[in-house]
This record gives C-alpha cells, sequence and structure tokens, in this order.
C-alpha cells in the first residue's frame, strides 16, 4: 500500500511539474484548444474560400478571381496563429519563456503580415495592366517580382530583429561582397541594365519578329533580367544576352506598317530610248494605280545606269499591307506585271555575259 502511494504522489509531482514548468493539464488543454483553430483552418478551406471561388467565378473581371486564390495561404495560416496565441496565452510559462513565446507569436504574426502584402501585390499587377501605354507588360512582371523580393527581404529582416540580430552588420557584410560580386560580374550588371532600357524604351515585347544584323533573328518568347529568349524560325531556341539590343540596331519586323519593294529590272542594250520611256512610264502608271502599294510615301522607277551587260531600270515602292505574307503576294504580283510590260514593249531581260571580238589580221 505504501508502494501505491509513493507511485501516486511521484505521478502527481510530475503531473504538476510537467515540461517546462508548465503542468500536463495546462498543456493538453493548449493542445486541445490549437486543434480547435486547426479544425478551423479546415473550414476555412473547405467552406469560406471556396464560396469566395464560386462568387468570384460569377464575375467577369480577373481582379477578384486572383485576390481570392493569393489570399489562400495567408487565410489557411491565421488560424496556426491564432491557434499558437491563444494555446500559449492559456498557459503559465517562467519569465524566460514567456519572452521566448511572445517572440514566437510576434514572429509568426510578423510572417502573417508580411505574406498578405507579398499576396497582394499579384492582383495590383491587373491594376498596373491598364498603364500598358506607359508600361509595357514586360516591366510590370519585372516591377512585381522586384517588390516581392523587396518584401520578402525586409519580412526576413523584421523577424531577425525580433530576436536579436542585428541587420546592420549583415548588410555592411553583404555591402563588402557585393562590391567584390559587381567586380567580377559587370556583365551581369551591364546586361540587367540593358534589358530594364529595353522594356523602358519598348524596343519589342514578346511575340515580336525582330531582326538584330549579324546576330539574330526570329520571334521573342521571353525577356529576362539578364538575357531574352528567341525562338528562331527553325524552332531552335537562342538565348541572347541583353546588352546586345543595347548595343546594337535592334529591327522590329513585327512594327512594319509599309513593306519595301527595291529592284533593279535589267534590260539588253539593243532597248530602244523609246522603249525604255514606254516601260518606266508603264511600270510607274501601274504602281501609281494599283491599291496593293501606298503611293504617299513615294513611287521611283527610273533608268538607272549603263552596267556591263545590261541597262539598269530602278522600281523603288512600299506597300500597304503589314502583312509579310500579303507582302509576298503583292511582290510577286508587281513582278508578273513587269515582265508582262517589258514583253509586251518587244523588250528582254539581260543577263550576264561577255562579247569576244577577234581581230582579223
Amino acid at each position: 500500500m505504501e508502494v501505491l502511494n509513493n507511485f501516486k504522489s511521484l505521478f502527481l509531482s510530475v503531473w504538476e511539474k510537467g515540461i517546462l514548468g508548465i503542468d500536463f493539464f495546462q498543456i493538453l488543454v493548449g493542445l486541445g484548444i490549437f486543434l480547435l483553430f486547426l479544425i478551423f483552418r479546415g473550414l476555412i478551406s473547405r467552406l469560406i474560400i471556396k464560396k469566395l471561388e464560386i462568387i468570384s467565378k460569377r464575375t467577369t473581371n480577373k481582379l477578384d478571381d486572383t485576390f481570392v486564390k493569393s489570399m489562400m495561404g495567408p487565410a489557411r495560416f491565421l488560424p496556426i496563429v491564432l491557434g499558437v496565441f491563444f494555446a500559449s496565452y492559456y498557459m503559465s510559462f517562467s519569465d524566460d519563456m514567456r519572452d521566448f513565446v511572445d517572440n514566437l507569436n510576434r514572429t509568426l504574426i510578423t510572417i502573417l503580415i508580411f505574406w498578405i502584402i507579398h499576396q497582394i501585390i499579384e492582383p495590383i499587377s491587373y491594376i498596373l495592366s491598364g498603364l500598358d501605354k506607359i508600361l509595357t507588360r514586360e516591366l510590370i512582371g519585372w516591377i512585381i517580382k522586384s517588390l516581392k523580393i523587396l518584401i520578402f527581404i525586409l519580412g526576413a529582416a523584421a523577424v531577425l530583429e525580433l530576436w536579436g540580430i542585428k541587420i546592420g552588420p549583415i548588410i555592411a557584410g553583404l555591402g563588402l561582397f557585393g562590391v567584390a560580386v559587381a567586380l567580377g560580374a559587370q556583365d551581369l550588371f551591364k546586361n540587367l541594365i540593358s534589358g530594364i532600357l529595353v522594356l523602358v524604351e519598348k524596343r519589342f515585347r514578346m511575340g515580336d519578329w525582330i531582326r538584330v544584323d549579324g546576330i539574330i533573328e526570329g520571334v521573342v518568347e521571353k525577356i529576362g533580367f539578364r538575357s531574352t529568349v528567341i525562338r528562331k524560325f527553325d524552332k531552335s531556341l537562342a538565348i541572347i544576352p541583353n546588352f546586345q539590343f543595347a548595343e546594337n540596331a535592334v529591327i522590329n519586323v513585327s512594327q512594319t506598317t509599309n513593306w519595301l519593294i527595291s529592284w533593279i529590272i535589267t534590260l539588253q542594250y539593243d532597248t530602244t530610248v523609246d522603249q525604255l520611256k514606254t516601260i518606266r512610264n508603264q511600270i510607274e502608271e501601274h504602281i501609281n494605280k494599283s491599291e496593293d502599294f501606298d503611293q504617299s510615301i513615294g513611287v521611283a522607277v527610273r533608268v538607272d545606269k549603263f552596267a556591263d551587260s545590261s541597262i539598269d531600270m530602278y522600281v523603288r515602292c512600299f506597300s500597304k499591307t503589314n502583312s509579310w505574307n500579303e507582302w509576298l503576294k503583292v511582290k510577286e504580283n508587281l513582278a508578273l506585271s513587269i515582265k508582262q510590260i517589258v514583253e509586251t514593249n518587244k523588250a528582254s531581260f539581260a543577263f550576264p555575259s561577255q562579247s569576244i571580238y577577234v581581230e582579223k589580221k
């Protein structure tokens, strides 16, 4: 009987002392409170968020859809923060332990606040998309990414400050490290600045057909911080450093409004002056009367020069269409018309040839 009494006394002593001075009853109640908030978290996921998703899908505006989706993570994290807070304040801690628990609660609340701010940035991008005349879609994407990184850094700094870790020496150390890195990463910063200039000046956008003479020609698929991804017409991918677009002339073919046709028509030397004038006038008249060409830009049809084996006639005009395929059709029709005009006037096209004269003695 005495053994049982001793065991009972020891059991009650352990029960009252518990863990870290907290009796097991308080621990069990605290765990119960935390589990209740976990159940509440499940209800938020299944009922409240699902209901908000259904309501947002009924509207045509994507802003509310994005807002609901971005708030899912913080909404599920909120019950955990509340559960830890109420459970910890029910239990009795020593002074040192209470300071630790208070810092833990502050840390969770700080993470929640910065997480909410981080997630709100995504819906803001839809608001900024209305400024597409001032900011390009790619530049808006860069701004959003930069803001997210900045908020993450500020949140991490706030959490470190709560635990007594001074960020000043860390920043100073990173500054020295940054100088060393900058000296060895000049190309990286050059490409970064060039990429920002490309977006600010709106030289091209994703989906544009661009050409940089001697470097690349293709369709822009992605504009990154350091490089731009271009899909060539053979479907291969090319990754070009951004400084190439800052240091070289970039031709945005997609922005072409009038395609140029510039030809040299070679006629034989036996073509008479009257034939040359008639051919010239008929080609010019055909271009001026056709609806395929923009006469306001200028039409030029002139006898250009006497070449080695031909009389050259220069033809220059611009199509009205901005479509490359339509331009090919216009150019083909003009070529056929010029051939018909030359043949109708009983003239012939010249080709490179040489005459050899044998002197008789």
